[in-house]
């Protein structure tokens, strides 16, 4: 069957060369790729779930979590306005 693809200039040039390389026809290293590449595509990947330990860090005496602006006072200090 015949049709019409845009294919990009580098992955054309990849496809050339290894066409040379194999002395085989172009068309024949076109399908193949596609065949191959299509083939990965129909199971996904296998994707790990990331997972943290919490850990309980506690907070220093006298640092109040109820005002926002109070408490970035203290951390980056009055001057920081």
């Amino acid at each position: 069957m015949r049709t019409t693809l845009v294919i990009d200039d580098d992955v054309l040039d990849k496809a050339r060369a290894v066409a040379a390389k194999l002395r085989a026809p172009f068309r024949r290293v076109v399908n193949e790729a596609l065949r191959a590449g299509l083939q990965t595509m129909k199971t996904p990947p296998q994707t790990r779930v990331y997972r943290t330990k919490p850990h309980a860090m506690g907070l220093k005496a006298g640092i109040n979590l109820d005002n926002i602006q109070e408490l970035l006072a203290q951390v980056e200090g009055e001057d920081h306005r």
